[in-house]
């Protein structure tokens, strides 16, 4: 018979210091602090107060974290701007953040990345008709977060190559 596991729940002061660990492990948002004071059992007025405070000795702090993500995103996965955007604004980053967060990436290591996934998708690609094949790695490109602008260049490259 399977029994239910009582969720332990935990004063504020207990709630801070296990928070405060949650924080130093790794950078987070406000959000995903917020979901973990109320699975702790607290108050909607003590887990806003537990925000105010990790903020303020800068436990959670967003543009940290935008910047993080950032170089995480298009340093590690090599991802482009318009999919960064979307994963900052799905964890609810303020639009400045998600600016200063920006400012991470640098022009040149940019390029570099959409030019390294356009010559290995390039590389791997199947498809013979010319056409279909610039829209099949428009398409990969894209769905990188990659900017048309940009994309359509990179294949104007690949082309004359």
């Amino acid at each position: 018979m399977e029994r239910e596991k009582k969720k332990k729940t935990y004063t504020p002061k207990e709630a801070l210091i296990k928070a405060a660990a949650y924080c130093a492990y790794q950078d987070r948002t406000q959000q995903e602090v917020r979901d973990k004071l109320y699975s702790y059992g607290l108050e909607s007025d003590d887990v806003e107060e537990l925000i105010v405070r990790l903020s303020q000795e800068k436990m959670i702090d967003e543009e940290r974290y935008a910047q993080s993500y950032v170089r995480g995103k298009y340093g590690l996965k090599k991802w482009g701007r318009r999919k960064i955007m979307q994963g900052l604004k799905g964890k609810g980053i303020s639009e400045y953040c998600i600016k200063k967060g920006l400012q991470e990436i640098d022009p040149e290591v940019y390029e570099q990345n959409l030019l390294h996934l356009l010559e290995k998708k390039n590389a791997t690609e199947k498809e013979k008709n010319p056409f279909t094949r610039r829209q099949k790695l428009t398409y990969f490109l894209m769905s990188k977060g990659y900017e048309n602008d940009l994309i359509q260049d990179a294949l104007k490259g690949l082309e004359k190559e």
